[in-house]
């Protein structure tokens, strides 16, 4: 077994460092494209969203596409296990996806797939498999293949559904970073606040971001972070909630997405493209909390974790 992983890490290394077939397109001035210092190991940063129809999946393309113009490798999970889409979004077929893994049909190396500016995206099946269903041995088995990744990669960004099922939960609560997506729209930022108080009351989560899309200027994204913080404020307690900043409304990004590729890739002068770069900078240089290990395995066995909590709590009722 340790030789097929190692096969496998080697493998994963040459195809995290093949460059895709638009990756010499530079986005960045060259004093711009550095190596940021990241920790010990690969960032985990997820994307979420109290309602569907924000633009989640548009924003994690975009920031992937973001990141690998500062020379990082990054992998894109799309963990919307229900309607997995990204690929779909970025004009990409896969062929295979995680329940092919799990099935032990195909290695992680054979259900990557490359995108836009040499990110790998890990495929999800559409309306096949649900998280929690899994049992202990695929948990164990999935952990054990999906390690082999801390070494290839700098930034695993993980597309959640929208809502507060039990999958964004966990995802949620097992990542080092939780961006929570919300636009002007006062139904976003109800549902937006709603998924922050989820995860707040129920599973003691302190810290979250806030990324406010679509907005018509700074002025308009800050009142929609206000309005989210002052109520989490008086009814939550103390939470940490940054402002992570806005991407504004922009007409390049339909014609982007009918495009099906980053408006970052093919408009990099559009004012969205603009706050896109800001955002995955101002993340690239936020350091790691000090007690991070910045590690996939850990990142798993806190899902199976919360998991078993959730568990012990349902046969405690």
């Amino acid at each position: 077994m340790g030789s097929i992983h190692m096969d496998q890490a080697g493998g994963l290394r040459r195809l995290m460092e093949e460059p895709s077939r638009k990756a010499g397109i530079s986005i960045l001035p060259p004093s711009e494209i550095k190596s940021l210092p990241l920790g010990k190991g690969p960032r985990v940063i997820t994307v979420s969203s109290g309602k569907g129809g924000v633009g989640k999946t548009n924003v994690v393309a975009n920031l992937a596409f973001a990141f690998t113009q500062m020379a990082k490798k990054v992998l894109v999970w799309d963990a919307d296990l229900g309607l997995a889409n990204i690929d779909i979004l970025l004009g990409l077929t896969s062929r295979y996806t995680i329940e092919h893994l799990l099935k032990r049909k195909k290695t992680v190396s054979d259900i990557l797939i490359k995108g836009p500016g040499g990110m790998s995206i890990l495929p999800a099946s559409s309306g096949v498999l649900e998280m929690l269903d899994l049992t202990e041995s695929q948990k164990i088995f999935l952990l054990n293949e999906l390690d082999i990744l801390a070494e290839t990669i700098d930034f695993l960004l993980i597309d959640t559904g929208a809502g507060i099922s039990s999958n964004v939960i966990f995802f949620n609560m097992a990542a080092e970073e939780s961006i929570v997506l919300a636009t002007p729209e006062p139904t976003s930022i109800t549902d937006a606040y709603a998924l922050i108080k989820v995860l707040a009351q129920k599973y003691r989560k302190k810290n979250f971001t806030i990324l406010v899309n679509s907005a018509q200027n700074s002025q308009e994204a800050k009142e929609v972070f206000k309005k989210i913080s002052m109520v989490a404020d008086r009814f939550l307690g103390s939470l940490a909630i940054d402002y992570l900043g806005f991407i504004p409304f922009d007409e390049k990004l339909p014609l982007a997405v009918r495009h099906q590729q980053p408006v970052l890739e093919i408009y990099p002068q559009a004012p969205s493209s603009r706050s896109f770069v800001e955002v995955a900078r101002i993340l690239a240089e936020k350091p790691l909390p000090e007690a991070s290990t910045g590690n996939i395995r850990f990142f798993w066995e806190k899902i199976f974790h919360c998991h078993q909590a959730e568990e012990k709590e349902r046969g405690a009722d």
